[in-house]
């Protein structure tokens, strides 16, 4: 065998004890006299020692050929070490050789196997399987596995049954590009890949499956921005006989069980939220509620002044920086600044100093007297050392740039704590978003959502007030998961689709396999799905998918490490009968 023993396993209870150990060279000390090797594998790292008294010369002579990340078999005694190491597991112990192998030497890698590397991001993606040998890519990529565990042994429990969906299927309109993949068998025609099992998981409700789960990948072929993936994986499930409530209770209990059994938290209940109050309060649809710094209103108390600019806006909202009013001209002009960047887009930023004597100081005085900012500051709910940041425009974007100021802020003040969880549900979504350049109408989830009970006329007469039966899940300001109460009645389908714009002969092309096994006793059914990297990455405090994830894409979508996308030769292009144009 190549070991007896992990190199994370042995202790000073296993003294005298001969063992086999194999693994990589993390690093190696020449003392002239002595040899030490530090050998590393899944599981820890445990000392090898080689000394000219207790060492056969050509054993010794081979140790001091090893290079780092050699791997190699190492046969020895277990002894108690003389100068103790008590920031490893295996500090008390080290393991006299007498016998080693080496099973396969190593180029020097490029950046070093080390917790602090000296490898950039680019160069460890290059190396991906390099990069996984190190103990951060190591343990998230275990973590990941528990997550995945625990969620599997939650549903099998709850009575759900996991089911595989085809992943070569029919391009339907789901929001995103699909990625198409040519058919050699059928020239001319494509199956694409899913962006989501949503009609496969809906066919089998109506099969009678009941409670269907799946950790699935999906793929969207959508410009990517930070932390997103071409492919990805969803914990996807669905339910059969069941109203908002069901759903709620059952994946709230899911949520609940990983926050227990990975993170040791105890929730009692989760808050719930309607869309609309929290673009109100948050400014977005996924509020990180673990601080405050709300959204105020200041239209009323900031308006039909002389300030034209706050006069002629559709929206004035501040928020309240706590213990901020310290800032120096310097320091708030440089916020300024950083919300008239573009992925901000504000055009500039009223600011007001609370002093600590209940004065207020602030960059429109000339317009404003300290009752004005009194007003202000009550609206805000700022107290004496906060600092007002006020900015005006129209309601979405300004709610979204005071949004993206409040995160900003809470993220430098170190308020948005890791071991720190706080979960929400937002309900009552719009169920329709209009398209301002097209006219159009388009689904706000997907086309397959129910709309609220007794809100179906409202699709004819005042279609952008209809709330939809759908909710989802936000977890410290990320959003984890999404689902909705399906359509399954396939006169409301087709209405649906009506409204979105499809013709009856469109939505047969595109939907005619739902809308036929509709026909044949569809239940009631909904259902959820999880972002499974985006949720291992929060419990595991970090909100970085890629370093959750084995072998990433870039963010321009490419595989740095095999090299894809990549060009394929003429035949297999003739082969399916494609022509590519330049």
């Amino acid at each position: 065998m190549y070991r007896s023993h992990t190199c994370g396993e042995l202790r000073k209870s296993h003294s005298n004890t001969l063992v086999t150990l194999s693994g990589w060279v993390q690093k190696t000390r020449d003392k002239g006299f002595v040899v030490w090797v530090d050998l590393r594998d899944r599981y820890g790292i445990t000392q090898l020692v080689f000394d000219e008294e207790r060492t056969s010369p050509d054993v010794l002579e081979k140790a001091r050929s090893l290079g780092r990340e050699f791997v190699i078999q190492a046969k020895g005694t277990v002894i108690e070490r003389a100068s103790k190491n008590p920031n490893i597991p295996t500090g008390d112990i080290e393991v006299l050789v007498n016998e080693l192998t080496i099973l396969n030497a190593s180029k020097t890698p490029p950046f070093t196997i080390e917790n602090e590397t000296d490898g950039g991001e680019d160069l460890r993606m290059k190396y991906r399987y390099l990069d996984i040998r190190r103990n951060q890519v190591k343990n998230n990529l275990i973590f990941r596995s528990k997550v995945t565990m625990e969620v599997r042994k939650y549903l099998s429990e709850q009575g759900f049954i996991e089911v595989e969906t085809p992943y070569l299927i029919k391009s339907t309109p789901e929001g995103a590009r699909d990625f198409v993949v040519p058919s050699r068998m059928n020239e001319g025609q494509f199956y694409a890949l899913p962006q989501s099992p949503q009609t496969f998981k809906q066919l089998l409700m109506v099969g009678g499956m009941d409670k269907y789960f799946q950790i699935v990948k999906c793929f969207r072929d959508e410009d990517l921005r930070a932390d997103r993936q071409p492919e990805f994986t969803q914990i996807d499930c669905e339910m059969a006989f069941v109203e908002q409530e069901d759903i709620l209770n059952t994946f709230e209990g899911l949520t609940k069980h990983l926050l227990a059994e990975i993170n040791g938290i105890e929730i009692d209940a989760f808050p719930r939220m309607t869309f609309d109050e929290a673009m109100r309060r948050f400014g977005n649809d996924k509020p990180d509620i673990r601080f405050g710094m709300e959204l105020g209103e200041l239209n009323e108390v900031a308006q039909h002044k002389d300030f034209n600019v706050f006069n002629s806006a559709e929206f004035v909202g501040g928020i309240a920086i706590p213990d901020a009013a310290i800032y120096t001209r310097k320091e708030i002009d440089r916020l300024i600044d950083w919300v008239k960047r573009p992925q901000v887009g504000a055009k500039g930023m009223v600011y007001v100093k609370c002093n600590e004597d209940g004065t207020f100081k602030s960059s429109v005085d000339k317009f404003y007297n300290q009752d004005d900012l009194a007003n202000w500051a009550e609206v805000v709910g700022a107290k004496a050392g906060d600092l007002i940041c006020v900015l005006s425009g129209q309601i979405h974007e300004t709610r979204a740039q005071l949004s993206a100021l409040r995160m900003e802020m809470a993220e430098r003040l170190g308020l948005r704590k890791p071991n720190e969880f706080a979960p929400l549900w937002i309900t009552d979504f719009p169920l329709l978003e209009l398209d301002q350049e097209t006219g159009r109408y388009h689904a706000m989830h997907h086309p397959f959502t129910s709309p609220k009970p007794g809100q179906l006329d409202l699709l004819d007469t005042d279609p952008g007030k209809v709330k939809a039966n759908a909710y989802d899940l936000v977890l410290n300001g990320n959003e984890i998961g999404g689902g909705s109460i399906r359509i399954h009645d396939k006169e409301v389908q087709a209405t649906m689709f009506h409204h979105l714009g499809f013709t009856p002969e469109e939505a047969q092309a595109q939907f005619g396999f739902l809308m036929d096994a509709f026909q044949y006793g569809a239940p009631p059914h909904g259902g959820i799905a999880f972002g499974l990297d985006r949720l291992v990455a929060i419990l595991g405090g970090q909100e970085t998918i890629r370093d959750f994830i084995a072998f990433p894409k870039n963010n321009n979508g490419r595989d740095v490490m095999i090299d894809a996308p990549s060009p394929i030769d003429r035949e297999q292009l003739d082969e399916l009968g494609l022509k590519l144009q330049k």
